[in-house]
């Protein structure tokens, strides 16, 4: 299920802004690849151009390439909806739908995509919830408002959403930025599991999370305020923290910047 990400050349451009440029890198199906580095360095923009979410915004576009496997995500007749099925996300802030069940947000991108009957949906929704630790806690409430739940149960409920599709990449957008220490262990301990199954890639501004839960970490950087920012290097996490090939990636990791 897990496939391998291959980036070449990209830039990424708001209007006629720059904003990430000749952005290169591979990350390794079943791992965690981390970004880290200064607020406004590109890392959530380049996170967003690997599902094809960065067109959303308005002027929002990119070029060069972002290969999943032997397919171009970028390529000629390449649907975005299709590409965000493969390709899942979850963002900084849990975000369920406010106005359904637990069970109908797990199941939401099912319907979606296709026809299931309800004992197929079942199946998959307990899977699902089982996949990302949040069975046992809402098994009997799985008819009951999604947004009722506590912020790290709304934000496990977003992962049982988004691996309920089945997709090969998950990104993950700074997702313990908004939750308390408990909450955030329990989302690390789940990334650790969940890559058993899939390619996860997660924005932190948490340097002792990235250590954690990353097998490889990418910093990024930008020369100054309005330059684009720029991938400065990617490496084994353990190397990246103890011996960076770079003097910027050491500064920022012991704190002179950032």
């Amino acid at each position: 299920m897990a496939k391998r990400i291959d980036v070449s050349g990209l830039n990424a451009y708001y209007g006629s802004f720059l904003a990430i440029e000749d952005i290169s890198m591979t990350v390794e199906p079943r791992s965690v690849t981390a970004f880290i580095g200064p607020s406004g360095c590109g890392k959530s923009t380049f996170l967003r151009t690997l599902n094809r979410m960065h067109e959303v915004t308005p002027g929002g576009r990119v070029d060069g390439k972002v290969m999943l496997d032997d397919e171009n995500l970028y390529g000629p007749g390449i649907d975005p909806v299709a590409v965000r099925r493969e390709v899942g996300m979850v963002f900084q802030r849990p975000n369920p739908f406010p106005t359904m069940s637990v069970y109908d947000n797990v199941a939401a991108g099912l319907r979606l995509n296709g026809r299931y009957k309800k004992s197929q949906l079942d199946d998959i929704v307990e899977k699902s919830l089982k996949g990302a630790n949040l069975w046992n806690e809402v098994k009997d409430r799985l008819n009951k408002p999604g947004s009722g739940l506590s912020g790290g149960q709304q934000q496990r409920l977003c992962i049982a959403r988004a691996i309920a599709v089945e997709p090969n990449v998950l990104l993950m957008d700074e997702p313990c930025s908004a939750l308390d220490p408990i909450s955030t262990l329990a989302i690390e301990d789940l990334i650790c599991e969940l890559k058993e199954r899939f390619t996860i890639v997660i924005v932190t501004h948490n340097m002792q999370q990235a250590a954690r839960v990353s097998d490889r970490t990418a910093f990024f950087n930008l020369s100054a305020v309005g330059q684009p920012g720029k991938l400065i290097e990617i490496d084994e996490t353990e190397r990246i923290f103890s011996n960076p090939s770079v003097q910027a990636t050491e500064d920022y990791i012991s704190g002179r910047f950032g």
